[in-house]
């Protein structure tokens, strides 16, 4: 008798995973060996190692002592009746004695000899006993295991005899082992052999083994069979993902790896997504290959309509429903579709089931998916998603889908989705003004130049005047994103004039509505440059103040606001009371800015709470519609703003994100703002020279002819020099400030009180006529805009100008003033002054009460070179105390020192809460605020940066993030 028929053979590479597989195996054998006789069928999907399996325990010590026949079942012979015992049985039969029963048992076997017999004929039925006394022959002697590989190929006959076989085999030592495709029993539904096959696993003495993929620890064993060196944990994980454990993939994925000379470390790793995804595309296309046709349609049209509409793959397959659950089973046993989904598990194999399709049909099979979800009433961006797949946008009806889902996507804020679909709208319609305006909408905040552009090819004189007004008004806000103002001047004006003509003198609500803001943009964008300030202003002068009943009226006033700033006279109550009107209706939707100018103007006036109000509605806004251009720069303002306050952790903080967020852009490096906000607060933080560098990265074409970057430029740049000990190059800097606002008559004490920083300097240089000077002339100013701050810094100036008793008093008036100001960086720096005043006139107990009282409050706002300066002098006086540092902890408030400690620890937030007798959403709102300050994303980074001495909480970062809208 011949043994052991199978061709390939597992002996020479140990099988992995499978122990327990095996054990099972090894555990039917024996108990076949003592006369209980059964089967087992191992199942599980392809590639999973069933046959490697099957060779390693047909090879192993169980099958040692018993007589082993093994066939495989091949695709082709489904319908060869007894092939299967043929290739099992033949050569055992015809190695029998020559008796009648093995003459005919051989001639039943004979190809042809029963076919188109049913197993209930009398031939196969004496074939049948034939074949069973030549077996239990067999069996008489030793042991018998019969192994036939791929039954699921198997034809309908041979499993019938293994069936009669395994009914008449009490106390006999017989053991049957099946191998069977998990989707196979699909694949064969309805024929013959498959009604064989499931009476056969049903016998009672039939067990089912199924197979599942390697574990990630199999995995890692897999890789150490392959390569030598210790694998990098990240390599077991990616080899483990990209292949879902199938054994014949991973094997294909080490190979391919080895041969290209990749190793099993990190560098390998790398080459895991790529590598490993050839070998899906190469498995999918070899598994649809050796497929039934209707599986790779069901294939396709789940890859081409991918996540949405999978319930339409019938139709668009143009296959039934059943039919389609069998395809999704067999696509799913073969770990191409996720189990229980309809998504494919990866990318590559999406891929690859498309690159079976030529370009017109893959076009035709795109066309007609997008026609069906749009039938069956699908969101319109589903229906989108597959037009802009398409080369051109062919179909009537496509514009109107793209048209709508630009719309949704703009309302769900994601302008970059929108502006994909107008695009495609506009290929088909170039000429059209109003999709011209939409798209330049979705692109202002993202690609202002490409939105000018738009907006430009739609401000041709044919266009009819109010269309042209309102798009002019759009034109002259994106503009200001793409720093290019000047270009937007002459073309409002000239609109203006033809709008005034148009309208007459008693236009409609509508029409006035128009004609505001277009004057409101006019405002806007002549308030940005140095060299047209000074005219915005005369022409606010002479406008009469609206009522701020509507959006435009309000974004007028929040202009007027502004401008009025820096009237010669200037009260602070007007420009409050436009600002305050500008933003009073949270219910009436507001202008960007609306809101900008208003903040601006309130945090002037030290309405600060108001002013971060407005501020924070606008970055809800900006956050929640992906304007990152407009995002960027709130967090700037509000940088500043806090900045003030002496909340430099939040400054910090709001001004870092606020960097990052420009620099991840295209138009970042034409915005000043963020880094001139960043290089303020890192001055006071004691990171003059790095505030430095980044002052040196502002190109000066997007920092020189701007209002509101050129003087906070001057005055950032001043304020690191004399931290550096640079004080003339410090005082010139600030001189230049002055100069430069009065020749662009932006006139206003507090904004940038440069003569105060160089009356400072002054007096420190011993030039103290002349810092009288200047104190002289910033008081004026002062007395004019009258809040406790601005006159708490002319009374310093003042202070320092003049020696004895009276500048002690005028330093004291400047710390009254001060405290009673929301300024409390300010505030410390006038306490220091006095003290370091008082410290030289030898009055040492009083110079210590206000050098520790600036120290404390620096400590409080995290101005560690005030704070430094200060300590230092309280040392001189004779005072104690302890040592300032750059500690991570000294951005936080105590609640949250608190909550970071135990959550470094490892404690949850719900444990944090209860130990701290506070709520779970307090906890979280602490946490938010710990990961803001510390630079940090998640959980896992704060215990390390905790444990970093001298961790600096001010970095500059080397990228930014792309996270739309997101703080």
């Amino acid at each position: 008798m011949v043994q052991d028929q199978s061709t390939t053979s597992c002996a020479d590479s140990t099988l992995v995973g499978r122990a327990d597989d095996i054990g099972a195996l090894d555990r039917l054998a024996r108990e076949a060996r003592w006369g209980k006789a059964g089967s087992v069928v191992v199942t599980g999907p392809a590639g999973v190692g069933k046959s490697a399996l099957l060779h390693a325990f047909l090879d192993g010590d169980a099958c040692r002592h018993a007589k082993v026949l093994r066939g495989t079942c091949e695709e082709t012979t489904a319908g060869d009746s007894l092939y299967a015992l043929r290739a099992l049985l033949g050569p055992a039969v015809r190695d029998a004695s020559r008796d009648d029963t093995a003459c005919r048992a051989l001639l039943a076997l004979t190809p042809g000899a029963l076919a188109d017999d049913p197993p209930h004929a009398p031939a196969v039925q004496r074939a049948f006993h034939d074949l069973y006394r030549l077996a239990a022959d067999e069996l008489s002697r030793h042991p018998l295991v019969l192994a036939l590989d791929d039954v699921h190929h198997c034809d309908e006959l041979s499993l019938r005899w293994l069936d009669f076989l395994l009914r008449r085999a009490d106390g006999l030592p017989l053991l049957v082992v099946l191998t069977r495709q998990a989707e196979g029993t699909v694949l064969s539904r309805g024929a013959p052999a498959h009604r064989a096959l499931a009476d056969l696993t049903a016998h009672r003495r039939t067990t089912m083994l199924r197979l599942l993929p390697l574990t990630e620890t199999d995995v890692a064993e897999a890789v150490r069979q392959v390569f030598p060196a210790p694998a990098a944990p990240v390599f077991v994980s990616r080899a483990w993902a990209v292949t879902a454990g199938n054994p014949r993939l991973l094997d294909h994925l080490l190979r391919e790896l080895r041969a290209e000379g990749a190793g099993s470390g990190v560098v390998g790793a790398d080459r895991i997504p790529e590598v490993g995804g050839r070998v899906l595309a190469h498995w999918t296309h070899t598994f649809l290959d050796r497929r039934p046709a209707w599986v790779g349609e069901v294939a396709r049209a789940v890859a081409v309509l991918g996540e949405q509409g999978t319930d339409l793959v019938g139709p668009l397959a143009a296959v039934p429903a059943d039919v389609v659950e069998d395809a999704l089973t067999v696509l799913r046993g073969a770990g191409l579709l996720l189990p229980g989904g309809r998504h494919f598990t990866d990318g590559s194999v999406r891929a690859a089931v498309l690159a079976t399709l030529d370009t017109h049909t893959l076009v035709c099979l795109r066309t007609r998916a997008a026609l069906l979800l749009s039938d069956a009433g699908r969101p319109a961006e589903e229906v989108a998603g597959h037009i802009l797949e398409l080369p051109s946008v062919s179909e009537p009806w496509m514009p109107g889908v793209l048209r709508e889902a630009a719309v949704r996507a703009g309302k769900r804020g994601a302008p970059e989705a929108a502006a994909r679909y107008l695009y495609r709208v506009l290929e088909v319609d170039p000429g059209s003004v109003e999709v011209r305006a939409r798209l330049a909408g979705a692109l202002a905040e993202t690609d202002p130049p490409a939105a000018m552009g738009l907006l430009r090819g739609a401000l041709a004189p044919s266009v009819d005047i109010r269309t042209r007004a309102r798009i002019a008004a759009q034109f002259g806000t994106t503009c200001l994103a793409a720093r290019e103002g000047s270009a937007a001047l002459g073309m409002l004006e000239e609109v203006l004039d033809a709008l005034d003509a148009e309208l007459g003198p008693d236009p409609l609500p509508a029409d006035r509505e128009l004609r505001t803001l277009v004057e409101s943009v006019l405002l806007i964008v002549g308030a940005h440059s140095r060299s047209t300030f000074a005219g915005a202003r005369k022409r606010a002068a002479g406008m009469a103040v609206p009522e701020g009943d509507t959006p435009a009226q309000r974004q007028k006033l929040g202009a007027m606001a502004v401008l009025r700033v820096f009237d010669d006279e200037a009260d602070p109550e007007p420009a409050v009371q436009c600002a305050l009107r500008a933003v009073r209706s949270p219910q009436l939707p507001l202008k960007n800015w609306s809101l900008i100018n208003s903040g601006f103007v309130l945090a002037l006036a030290d309405r600060t709470d108001d002013a971060l109000r407005a501020l924070d509605r606008l970055l809800r806004h900006g956050r929640e519609n992906s304007a990152v251009w407009t995002y960027s720069l709130a967090l700037s303002i509000r940088a500043l703003v806090l900045h003030g306050l002496g909340s430099l952790p939040d400054a910090l903080a709001d001004a870092r994100r606020a960097v990052q967020i420009s620099e991840a852009e295209q138009w970042g490096e034409t915005v000043a703002l963020p880094r001139l906000a960043l290089a303020g607060v890192l001055v006071d933080r004691g990171e003059a020279a790095r505030a430095e560098k980044l002052l040196a990265g502002i190109d000066p074409v997007w920092r020189d002819q701007y209002v509101w970057s050129f003087y906070r430029y001057l005055m950032a740049h001043g304020r690191a020099r004399h931290a550096l000990g640079d004080p003339e190059g410090a005082l010139a800097l600030f001189l230049e400030c002055g100069r430069s606002l009065e020749e662009a008559e932006v006139r206003n004490a507090l904004y940038l009180p440069w003569w105060a920083e160089a009356a400072c300097v002054l007096a420190e240089l011993g030039r103290a006529e002349e810092a009288r000077d200047l104190a002289a002339h910033g008081t004026r100013l002062a007395r004019r805009w009258g809040t406790p701050r601005v006159l708490g810094l002319a009374a310093l100036a003042r202070g320092v100008a003049t020696p004895g008793e009276k500048g002690v008093a005028l330093l004291g008036e400047a710390v009254q003033a001060l405290a009673a100001s929301p300024a409390r960086v300010e505030h410390a720096r006038a306490e220091l002054v006095l003290g370091q005043t008082l410290l030289a006139a030898d009055d040492r107990r009083g110079a210590r009460e206000h050098l520790r009282a600036a120290a404390d409050l620096a400590q409080r706002c995290g101005a560690l070179t005030l704070g430094q300066n200060a300590r230092g002098a309280l040392l001189a006086a004779g005072g104690r105390m302890r040592k300032m540092t750059g500690s991570p902890l000294d951005l936080l408030t105590s609640m949250e020192r608190k909550v970071a400690g135990l959550a470094a620890g490892g404690a949850r937030n719900r444990s944090i809460a209860q130990s701290l007798h506070v709520s779970v959403r307090t906890v979280e709102m602490h946490l938010t605020n710990v990961y803001r300050k510390l630079a940090i994303t998640e959980r896992a980074q704060l215990a390390a940066v905790l444990r970093t001495p001298g961790v600096r909480g001010a970095r500059v970062p080397r990228q930014a993030s792309r996270t739309r809208g997101q703080r």
